[in-house]
């Protein structure tokens, strides 16, 4: 009778943890087209690479485990194209992939900023109809620690008092990141992919996207390094990019539905003109009976 009452037992806790790991699971995914591209892993490539170019190809390695958007259904991984658009002392690297002949859709925006000699910070944001509200990811304490170390060994107009992590209200200075310290040389020029639907480099060979459950466990140790955050900093880099923001009706369409119960059941952010955010709740209301 015991060995049936603890095999009774055993059986309810291995049921009750399957359940509570499964609704964890549910819980970390939207449904959204944006479960399929990290935004953390993104902002990995970005600190790794030595420019755009380089960037772009980061980005469509199977390897990094950054992209697995099928945004046309068509059972192939997307390629993501990376454009620069600048002011001069701030740039915009808008992620971007070509869905059909005429329509391509924006996933992201990296938006940096150089406020000093030797500062610069960033945020990457990803698009609302991709993830369902305006996400904002940005470096985090790791990365504060080692340019704080880098600070120690000196340098014009570098301030390490000027490290900071969102805890703290401040951010992470960037400057010393390659790709950052590329674009701001005087013989840069805007990097504009010359890929487009159908033509893509001979080195690209799409892969079959997996599920999300296969997906996320490979994107997860990105997020040590790389923050959810609620505030959007970068409010000059972001003026830079407004015109220029792309998107598709093949894409808004297909996600309509996804995208419509995300937001009646989610926390979106919504930005303050002071560039601040705050989280708005939508309600829906129903009308009495009788």
């Amino acid at each position: 009778m015991k060995i049936i009452l603890l095999s009774f037992t055993f059986l309810i806790f291995t049921f009750s943890t399957t359940s509570l790991n499964a609704q964890e699971d549910s819980e970390d995914s939207t449904g959204l087209p944006g479960d399929n591209f990290s935004l953390q892993g993104a902002l990995a490539m970005f600190e790794k690479a030595g420019s755009p170019e380089e960037f772009e190809k980061l980005l469509n390695n199977p390897d990094n485990h950054v992209n697995n958007l099928d945004l046309n259904s068509d059972g192939e991984i997307d390629y993501i194209r990376v454009i620069d658009k600048s002011d001069g002392k701030n740039h915009v690297f808008i992620l971007q992939v070509p869905v059909s002949e005429k329509e391509s859709q924006d996933i992201a925006v990296i938006e940096l900023e150089k406020t000093g000699d030797q500062y610069a910070s960033l945020q990457i944001i990803g698009d609302e109809d991709i993830y369902g509200e305006q996400k904002i990811v940005e470096p985090g304490n790791e990365n504060a620690d080692t340019y704080e170390d880098k600070a120690n060994t000196g340098g014009p107009g570098f301030d390490p008092d000027n490290i900071y992590t969102e805890q703290a209200g401040l951010v992470v200075n960037v400057w010393f990141w390659p790709c950052v310290r590329f674009v701001y040389t005087p013989s840069y020029t805007l990097w504009v992919s010359p890929w487009r639907w159908r033509h893509y480099p001979i080195w690209w060979q799409p892969w079959r996207p997996v599920a999300w459950r296969l997906f996320y466990p490979s994107v997860r140790p990105y997020h040590k390094n790389f923050l959810v955050v609620t505030t959007h900093r970068t409010i000059r880099a972001g003026s830079v990019y407004r015109p220029y923001r792309t998107t598709s009706v093949i894409v808004r369409n297909h996600n309509r539905n996804a995208v419509n119960h995300y937001r009646v059941s989610r926390t979106t952010i919504r930005k303050s003109p002071g560039g601040k955010v705050r989280g708005t709740k939508t309600v829906i209301k129903r009308k009495r009976k009788g």
